[in-house]
């Protein structure tokens, strides 16, 4: 009998969510960047119009890489988030940045006594414990294969972030990491409120972290001619978005991590509500490895079908934050494709890079840009695009490079591209 009656509730609760699925809403934020340690003193530096970037100090003799600015996080203690510095110790730097926000955003939707089983993890990253293997693959050859770390190949994984955060927090529903390049914090959020649209978590921590600084980063980056080398003695004006003279993009590194959770779930314990996450786009350019669709086609194709999956129009955009990478071809083909979407409303918009702040985090930047987006939301807020000072002529709307714009912000969009034809687009509302 009981087992009959769990039967029809399964039913029940699964047609629900054939004809609406449930809505989805942030109840709490997390984020560590080059120009804060938490989300409020990165919301504070962003909108004053501050930047992280400075010369690098993450490893020695970067004079040799070409480029030696970056956006670092500094005076973190990443044991100190860690219920035992044993496991701090035995994971990998971009481990701890996540477990920060996580924490962080944890707290501050006040979820306490939470269901295990219901509450899931999915954080993304693009390089995962990049640092651990550099370090583990030189201690190999100065020492020998005896002497490589117990420890070093979980440290490694992308899906450690992920998994540790369950572990540390006790959530047991759906964890993995996401990897799609600097959209795999975007994707982590997307696929998470697929999650629970689907009914398999009422909750998910999710976002992005990377720690990426490495001399193989530097050099590889380099390499591709990727990195801006050209303001090594003026580190503060070298991430420019939509500027005529950038020079390519900016390292950073840290972590953003978000709280999602049903709408019904929120309501029901009383929780503060950010904003709520009404659509999710993702697609694929299907045309080069590191180059982006041209005329941003992809990324338009991304933002429609966000829109559609929102069930809102383009003119119901106030601000958009841009994936904005400060180089020529993310610059001027995310710029066409929001003219290709937004048509004559696209004048209408703000649009920002926090990159100039920030430097590009990587597979952090949907995390850390989610974060500032749903800031957007709940205090009607645009932060600015800093050194925007000579706009490209190819980039020509506004890019809110006064300053932050204080404004009604009903509806904004956060935006990723990542190397692979990767696109990720969010739409989060007012409540």
């Amino acid at each position: 009998m009981a087992a009959r009656r769990r039967l029809a509730a399964a039913v029940v609760i699964a047609a629900s969510h054939a004809l609406a699925p449930p809505r989805v809403v942030v109840t709490g934020v997390g984020a560590l960047t080059g120009v804060g340690n938490t989300y409020e003193e990165t919301w504070r530096n962003v909108c004053a119009g501050k930047t992280g970037v400075a010369t690098v100090t993450a490893f020695d003799d970067v004079e040799r890489f070409g480029s030696t600015v970056g956006c670092q996080v500094r005076d973190f203690d990443g044991k100190a988030w860690f219920a035992s510095p044993k496991t701090a110790n035995a994971n990998d730097r971009y481990t701890h940045l996540a477990m920060a926000a996580a924490r962080q955003a944890y707290d501050d939707s006040g979820l306490k006594d939470h269901d295990p089983d219901r509450v899931g993890v999915m954080i993304g990253s693009a390089f995962g414990g990049i640092g651990t293997i550099e370090s583990e693959m030189e201690r190999m050859q100065k020492r020998g294969p005896r002497k490589v770390s117990p420890f070093a190949i979980p440290a490694m994984l992308g899906n450690t972030a992920s998994g540790v955060v369950g572990i540390e927090l006790n959530c047991r529903g759906p964890n993995f990491g996401v990897v799609s390049a600097c959209a795999s914090g975007t994707h982590a959020i997307g696929e998470a409120m697929l999650a629970i649209q689907r009914g398999d978590a009422d909750v998910v921590l999710c976002g992005g972290s990377e720690a990426a600084m490495t001399p193989l980063m530097y050099g590889g980056f380099g390499a591709m001619k990727a990195m801006c080398a050209k303001y090594n003695d003026t580190p503060e004006k070298a991430s420019r978005p939509f500027d005529n003279d950038r020079a390519g993009f900016v390292m950073g590194e840290g972590a953003g991590v978000v709280v999602l959770e049903s709408l019904a779930h929120a309501q029901k314990r009383g929780a503060s509500i950010y904003a709520e996450l009404a659509g999710y786009g993702a697609t694929c350019d299907a045309h080069h490895i590191t180059t982006p669709a041209p005329e941003g086609a992809g990324l338009a194709r991304c933002l429609d079908v966000a829109l559609q999956h929102a069930q809102l129009k383009p003119a119901d955009v106030q601000y958009v934050n841009a994936h904005g990478t400060s180089t020529a071809y993310n610059d001027k083909f995310e710029t066409m494709a929001l003219k290709t979407v937004f048509g004559a409303h696209a004048a209408q918009l703000r649009i920002s890079s926090t990159k100039g702040a920030t430097g590009h985090t990587m597979g952090a930047a949907g995390g850390i840009e989610t974060v500032l987006t749903c800031l957007a939301v709940k205090r009607d807020t645009c932060p600015p695009t800093i050194n925007l000072e000579t706009p490209d002529p190819e980039c020509d709307l506004n890019y809110v490079s006064s300053g932050s714009e204080a404004m009604s912000v009903d509806v904004a969009i956060t935006q990723n591209l990542g190397f692979g034809g990767h696109n990720g687009v969010l739409v989060f509302k007012k409540v």
